[in-house]
């Protein structure tokens, strides 16, 4: 990489100098862009406390930015949301539903995915779960053999957080409609990390924080609702901004609006989407097709080292289940004898050596984003080479 190019990288991902981050899939960086964001949201706060800030006006541009990101139709399907359960329960608390009415997920949903479905219990609703394969996959042939004609909707993450696992949403979309359904998506762990478009895959509902792959601070993400679905959904949380009239404070009039606007009861997170938009512009400068070439290469380098010195890559890895999430497991003795040392000892001692990874689900997780460096894979893979066999 030229000079140029890697003081301008660190400038914009200061974290460069400081460690090698490779946990995307929890909570990352923010980037520099996005630190600024708050500088500057911080600076005229303190000062001129929002008078002349143009912040609400901000609002509208960066909704619009993420509806690029994601392939909506416009800035009228996008709502912000404080976390990504919020946008699920939109839909979960949202919809008319009705006894015998089951919903379709797998049995590896990230929590955020699991309780708001299982909260429907109560209102009659049946919980379906897909088993995952023990290859760590996720096939779509069998969350489609799932579906009924009683099946309301599947919610399904489209990259699972510990096996890193992508799944064809197209012919699950295809036959959830077919069956009178609906798809919702937890796309935490895919927006900002590989292209997705809820058009071309036919999504109905997507949530997703930006404090992972979209590079944003916690307490911001976005929530999406196909434009034909929005009067549909009832806000299982309503407020003054929700509402067609909402600055005509003491006209009381009970409408809710007919567009993204509808699921924000209250008060913008200002800053945190201040933030969000500068990353968010900052991925689509680059462009998610390179995003994804890049963390393609560099999970692509991470696999081959780790079978080159003996661990074993748990993450599926075919054409289309890529993400960039990479698990992988600790290389048994030469007896076939579990190691004595744990993922959480390993993760550890790579932390004393400034490489953050995590452990999930008994593997350890690497989640590099498009900025990390090859050099910065080596150093992790000869970190394990020397802790395996120290």
């Amino acid at each position: 990489m030229a000079d140029h190019a890697h003081r301008q990288l660190v400038q914009q991902f200061p974290i460069l100098n400081q460690m090698i981050f490779l946990n995307h899939a929890g909570v990352a960086p923010i980037s520099g862009p996005a630190a600024e964001a708050l500088r500057r949201y911080a600076d005229q706060g303190v000062t001129q406390a929002y008078v002349g800030s143009g912040w609400y006006a901000q609002v509208h541009h960066v909704k619009k930015m993420v509806a690029k990101l994601i392939g909506a139709r416009g800035e009228h399907e996008i709502a912000f949301m404080p976390n990504t359960s919020t946008g699920l329960n939109m839909v979960a608390g949202g919809l008319d539903w009705r006894e015998g009415d089951d919903v379709v997920i797998t049995n590896v949903e990230y929590p955020a995915n699991r309780y708001p479905w299982e909260n429907l219990k109560r209102k009659g609703v049946s919980v379906i779960e897909v088993a995952q394969h023990s290859d760590g996959r996720v096939h779509a042939e069998d969350v489609m053999e799932a579906i009924t004609d009683r099946t309301r909707v599947v919610a399904i993450s489209h990259v699972q957080y510990s096996s890193g696992c992508c799944i064809d949403l197209k012919p699950i979309a295809k036959m959830v409609h077919l069956a009178g359904g609906y798809l919702c998506i937890d796309a935490i762990q895919s927006v900002g990390a590989i292209p997705v478009d809820v058009q071309a895959m036919d999504i109905d509902f997507l949530s997703a924080d930006g404090h992972k792959w979209m590079l944003g601070p916690e307490g911001c993400g976005i929530f999406y609702c196909r434009e034909d679905l929005i009067e549909m959904i009832h806000p299982p949380v309503v407020g003054w901004m929700c509402m067609v009239n909402a600055e005509q404070y003491g006209d009381y009039q009970f409408e809710l609006t007919n567009d993204g606007r509808r699921f924000e009861p209250g008060s913008y997170n200002i800053p945190g989407i201040l933030s969000l938009g500068a990353s968010v512009e900052l991925l689509l400068h680059v462009g998610m097709d390179e995003v994804c070439s890049a963390i393609e290469a560099l999970t692509t380098c991470l696999c081959d080292g780790l079978t080159e010195i003996g661990y074993s890559v748990f993450s599926p890895r075919g054409h289309g289940e890529c993400s960039g999430i990479v698990a992988f497991d600790v290389p048994l003795s030469p007896h076939g004898v579990k190691p004595e040392m744990s993922p959480m000892e390993i993760v550890a001692r790579l932390a004393k050596k400034g490489i953050v990874i995590v452990e999930r689900e008994g593997h350890l997780r690497a989640s590099p984003h498009y900025y990390n460096t090859p050099q910065q894979i080596r150093s992790l893979i000869e970190a394990l080479d020397s802790i395996s066999n120290g």
